[in-house]
């Protein structure tokens, strides 16, 4: 039986409810378990819908401009293939940008590798939300937002638990608010954002300070995102750095500070202060995304420190998937082209592995 779950959010001024489904599947997940290693992988997939109109389709996904379900499944089947050539088939896949929980057990059939939990989580009445494939055990789904001035996160948070004989982590699936509008006005949602998941991190460490969490998908935001806006002003995603502790005097409410030390712990922060590995700081070159020929760093895995104390799962590596398919012969991402057909995504994936640590 195959675990999937559809995630319909109702808004409240601080908090979202949450819907679940269960069910139970068991094949793959030994073989997984045995290889002790995972892999996760986060990929906008830029806007996948099917060829029905549902009301909700941005108007070039309408049957009215020539969107066809032909045409969806040759992109399906693009998509699919993409992900079954890449040399270390992700255990965990994280989407965004796709239409439903039908389109994402689409790719699951598509891959055929034995995917059997899936789960989904938009906003009501919106074009396009968030979902997670896994061929190994998910619980407790839940599904957060939040309003702020009557602004509300676009997106839900996806919050899944991934069980394993090696111990459990979280994962955080997100695609926080675009840049669209401007960057210091849009700020303010993609740090409602983190507000959401900050306290979810504080609730689950009072229960289990054991368990790590990673957050993955498109945040819409550089790791280095405060000092290209010039050092001017807060931003959620923010730097280990002695100035940024000033700024943020007030405590961390809604900001998520990012480091390159292995493992991630505060040195210019408040010891209780949240601080997240990125392998953006010291890792990886270039970026995810191209945009007006440079690019960004917008696609984030950001893992806690769990992951680095040779306990259970521990970080690996991180790699942009920066080959064909997914990018030209330069790395840069090939875009989908509707009139064609050719073409996958403006953004290339993120691979995450996870290994077992030594002293487990």
């Amino acid at each position: 039986m195959k675990k999937r779950s559809f995630a319909f959010l109702c808004f409240y001024r601080v908090f979202a409810v949450f819907i679940s489904f269960s069910g139970c599947a068991v094949a793959g997940y030994e073989e997984i378990e045995n290889n002790a290693v995972l892999t996760l992988m986060t990929w906008n997939i830029h806007n996948l819908f099917d060829g029905k109109d549902d009301g909700y389709e941005y108007v070039e996904f309408q049957q009215s401009s020539g969107w066809s379900n032909e045409k969806y499944l040759g992109r399906l089947n693009t998509i699919s293939g993409a992900i079954d050539k890449i040399d270390t088939l992700p255990d965990i896949i994280m989407l965004q940008e796709i239409e439903s929980l039908d389109i994402l057990d689409d790719i699951a059939l598509s891959i055929n590798h034995d995917y059997k939990w899936s789960h989904f989580a938009n906003n009501q009445e919106s074009a396009v939300g968030l979902g997670i494939l896994s061929r190994i055990p998910l619980t407790d789904i839940k599904s957060h937002s939040i309003t702020i001035d009557g602004d509300t996160t676009p997106r839900p948070v996806l919050e899944t638990r991934v069980q394993t004989e090696y111990g459990d982590f979280i994962i955080f699936t997100c695609h926080w608010k675009s840049k669209i509008g401007g960057d210091n006005v849009t700020e303010l949602t993609r740090m409602a954002s983190v507000r959401v998941i900050l306290r979810r991190i504080h609730e689950l460490w009072g229960k289990e300070p054991q368990t790590g969490f990673i957050i993955a998908g498109d945040l819409n935001e550089n790791f280095n995102e405060f000092y290209l806006q010039g050092a001017s002003s807060m931003c959620a995603l923010l730097p280990d750095d002695p100035y940024c502790a000033i700024l943020a005097d007030e405590g961390q409410k809604d900001f998520i500070v990012v480091s390159g030390n292995m493992p991630p712990e505060p040195v210019h922060f408040p010891a209780q202060t949240v601080v997240l590995f990125s392998p953006w700081v010291n890792e990886l070159e270039n970026g995810s995304y191209y945009y007006k020929h440079n690019w960004e760093t917008i696609d984030h895995f950001l893992i806690s420190c769990q992951f680095f104390d040779n306990k259970g799962w521990e970080y690996d590596n991180t790699v942009v998937v920066n080959h064909e398919p997914f990018a030209n012969s330069g790395g840069i991402p090939v875009s989908y082209n509707q009139k064609t057909g050719n073409g996958l995504s403006d953004h290339l994936p993120l691979l995450l592995k996870l290994k077992i640590g030594n002293g487990n």
